[in-house]
């Protein structure tokens, strides 16, 4: 199901270009949103009506979103298709949001409609309705796996994310049932990881059928992960569930005017109880490798960011201190953090947009392909880098 399929609202289809699997833009997936769109949403919406002009589309990739006018300012609206998001999925974003908020922790304000309920459905849409966020923008039009700008700013979001995790303490919803595009740690939290494996693909029919056309996947997937998992299995039973945000990268983050610290943390689609290594991990892996080089720099070590890399574990060990255990589980754990969430990215394209070309490069340039650098030179030197982390010392 693509933009051109479905058209909500009144007004042009057309939209900006969005993030695509690389470096290029692409046409969307979802169409934009419009301002009569918007101003009809926000009528059920208390003091927001009426809406004025769209200030600004998002151009990231797997819904719609705008900034607009309203009544009480300008808001911050998201359009997912039902087949993404439902209501009882956008309720369990928002209760760990609201959660953090209670904290003390700077995330956006979801806001409720005239019911009480902070999303709406209508029709094959659910919208969520935000007040804008605090602090500059400065990534907002970063793709993921780019770096930070400097060292700075990944200190400061290893800082904000260790103060993630300890407002986070506490709150002990389950983990999210299946749904698509949410980044979770359950295959290889297992000791036996291929049962879960087999249990996660039967529960996504659309995955299935994907995979059921590709032969030999099942090896091609559990063979070059397992002596990462080997290496995390002796640490499994110590990793403490978590509500994390997993989706950590720069263009989740605004900055204080200064530029040096955080101002607020955004986009919670991909939340999960997971473990805070595993978020840790994911943040690492988001902001530390210049994946989108692969594979013409696989072999070169410049496509590790080692000072962004220590800075953003300085930030983060000065509020949450890791132990060396917790940096071997960390090493252990970075090759295999991204195999649950490019599932679901194969799962999506193969079942929501019907891009069968977009499923393989989930597939087979993202799950596999990250894989096996880590067995690349630079790879190994990373993950050895990080078990050896000592609050920035590392022997040479």
């Amino acid at each position: 199901m693509t933009a051109s399929a479905v058209r909500p609202g009144s007004g042009p289809l057309v939209a900006p270009l969005a993030h695509g699997l690389g470096t290029e833009r692409v046409c969307p997936d979802w169409p934009v949103l419009t301002a009569e769109e918007i101003a009809a949403l926000l009528a059920d919406y208390p003091g927001a009506a009426p809406a004025g002009a769209i200030l600004f589309q998002s151009p990231r990739p797997f819904s719609a979103a705008a900034l607009g006018g309203s009544g009480i300012g300008p808001l911050f609206v998201k359009r997912h298709h039902r087949a993404v998001r439902d209501l009882p999925g956008l309720f369990e974003e928002h209760r760990f949001i609201a959660h953090l908020r209670a904290a003390g922790l700077a995330v956006p304000e979801v806001l409720a409609n005239a019911g009480g309920a902070t999303a709406t459905a209508r029709g094959d849409w659910v919208y969520e309705v935000h007040r804008p966020v605090r602090g500059e923008d400065l990534y907002r039009d970063a793709l993921s796996w780019t770096p930070f700008l400097s060292a700075d700013h990944a200190r400061a979001a290893g800082r904000a994310l260790a103060r993630l995790h300890l407002a986070a303490a506490g709150y002990d919803a389950p983990a999210r049932p299946v749904r698509p595009l949410v980044s979770s740690f359950s295959i290889f939290a297992a000791p036996d990881p291929g049962p879960v494996l087999d249990r996660y693909v039967a529960a996504r029919p659309d995955l299935a059928r994907y995979l059921d056309g590709r032969p030999g996947w099942r090896q091609a997937l559990l063979e070059p992960l397992a002596p990462w998992h080997a290496r995390l299995r002796p640490f499994l039973r110590g990793l403490s569930p978590l509500w994390t945000h997993n989706d950590w990268h720069a263009s989740n983050l605004t900055w204080a005017a200064d530029g040096r610290e955080v101002a607020e943390i955004l986009d919670f689609g991909l939340a999960d109880r997971t473990t805070a290594l595993f978020d840790l991990a994911t943040a690492i892996e988001r902001n530390g490798i210049l994946w989108l080089a692969l594979p013409e720099r696989a072999g070169d070590p410049g496509i590790v960011e080692t000072g962004q890399i220590d800075a953003l574990l300085a930030g983060y060990h000065a509020l949450r201190p890791l132990s060396p255990c917790d940096l071997d589980a960390l090493a252990a754990l970075l090759p295999l953090v991204h195999v649950e969430f490019a599932l679901s990215e194969t799962d999506y394209f193969f079942g929501v947009t019907r891009s069968a070309e977009n499923a393989s490069v989930a597939f087979d340039t993202y799950l596999l392909g990250h894989a096996a650098w880590f067995a690349t030179a630079p790879g190994r030197a990373l993950l050895d880098r990080i078990a050896r982390w000592r609050g920035g010392d590392v022997s040479a």
